[in-house]
């Protein structure tokens, strides 16, 4: 029970969501020019025109103050500019007097019900001031009107997190993310929404069932992530009693007994699994490679290439299967294998390794310029890696040393 209790403390943590205030600040502008900074109207004369640009400009340099009198002046000639109402609106938003951003950007809408960019900022208006009911409901309209706007879609994913409303968050920050795949803060925003649905999920279950198999395998998920390996073991174990057949178990508590070093108990539960399901190509590849670090060539060769037969797109498996048959002195197809691995976007650590292997081949195969070539590939990319590796330590570091700094800001 007190680890259960551990657990979902764990998944409360920091589960509720709202932006940091200088973050939002910062990326408004820059949202806001790019959408609408420039926009003018049609039917208004050059002169109104005119101010409009310079108001835009000002507004673009950071001079708010000038902006907010540029725009002001030209509503004053042209109160239907709602091109105009927008921008300041934008400004007065910038400056954080929300209430008064709010206001223009209704005026705006008033006019033109459907201007780009107005719904957009009157729901980051009312989502700083808390009026999150209000934000929804602007934000929704922006994306009816304009249903390919990535930064609309992110928006409501955000005020409806702040809501507390994962699920609703979790579909509209999936459609952003389809329209825009690599933005990190849509990304971010997305993981969020996902991850507190799998809190909430998780605590219905722990309530439901305390007991359930379903229990332990989470709670060993937790620990194996957590390099826990002792007490996943454990956790794993539990669920198997309970559930003696479930496919899967046997293969999760057999990474755990590889991962803690304990090899032959890991062959079991391989085996135990491929026992309860022949067809899971993962756990034999797993067991193959097993053999391989146990010394047994053939054997790990006979199971790779059974699993890729079940499954040809298995990660890495050419390159144990290459190792194989190094091992058994079939030269000439360790090398075809090596090179389905180099054909086929591995990651960076088998692709370094991969290399390190061909050169070891072309040697004994007496091919001594292709050797070279190799290894000299080997050394290049292990020098990228270490460069990356001192740049995320360098990271990590900094992080470390800000965090000490400000101790008050630790959760």
């Amino acid at each position: 029970m007190k680890k259960l209790l551990t657990f979902t403390v764990f998944l409360r943590r920091n589960s509720s969501f709202r932006l940091p205030p200088e973050i939002v600040q910062s990326a408004m502008l820059c949202l806001a020019l790019l959408l609408c900074g420039g926009e003018v109207a049609q039917g208004q004369d050059k002169g109104v025109n005119d101010q409009f640009r310079q108001a835009t400009e000002a507004m673009r340099s950071g001079r708010l103050d000038d902006a907010a009198e540029g725009f002001s002046s030209v509503i004053h000639t042209s109160p239907t500019f709602a091109e105009a109402h927008l921008n300041l609106g934008l400004v007065r938003e910038e400056q954080g007097k929300n209430e008064e951003a709010i206001a223009s950007f209704q005026k705006a809408l008033a006019i033109k019900p459907r201007l780009r960019g107005a719904n957009l900022f009157l729901g980051i208006a009312e989502y700083r001031l808390n009026n999150l009911d209000k934000a929804i409901s602007a934000l929704r309209k922006e994306t009816s009107f304009y249903a390919s706007d990535a930064n609309a879609w992110m928006w409501l994913g955000v005020v409806q997190l702040a809501k507390e409303r994962p699920e609703e968050a979790a579909e509209a920050l999936d459609k952003a993310a389809k329209l825009d795949p690599t933005n990190v803060d849509i990304l971010y925003d997305r993981g969020r929404a996902h991850l507190l649905i799998s809190k909430n999920s998780y605590e219905k279950m722990f309530k439901a069932d305390p007991n359930s198999w379903r229990v332990h395998q989470v709670l060993a998920q937790a620990d194996a992530e957590s390099d826990r390996h002792t007490d996943a073991i454990a956790e794993y174990e539990a669920a198997i009693k309970l559930a003696p057949r479930q496919p899967g178990l046997h293969e999760e508590l057999g990474i755990e007994y590889r991962n803690a070093g304990q090899i032959e108990a890991a062959d079991a539960q391989y085996r135990a699994e491929l026992d309860i399901d022949a067809n899971n190509s993962g756990a034999r590849y797993k067991l193959g490679t097993l053999q391989l670090e146990r010394g047994r060539p053939e054997e790990a060769k006979k199971l790779i290439e059974s699993a890729l037969q079940q499954n040809p797109n298995l990660p890495d498996a050419h390159y144990y299967l290459g190792r194989a048959q190094m091992q058994l002195g079939n030269d000439q197809e360790a090398l075809a294998s090596f090179k389905v691995v180099l054909t086929s976007h591995p990651d960076s650590e088998i692709e370094t390794q991969t290399y390190y292997q061909m050169a070891n081949v072309y040697r004994r195969l007496h091919r001594m310029d292709e050797a070279k070539a190799a290894l000299a590939q080997f050394e290049s990319l292990k020098q990228q890696s270490n460069a990356q590796q001192q740049q995320l330590y360098e990271k990590k570091r900094k992080i470390q040393e800000t965090d000490r700094e400000s101790p008050a800001q630790q959760p």
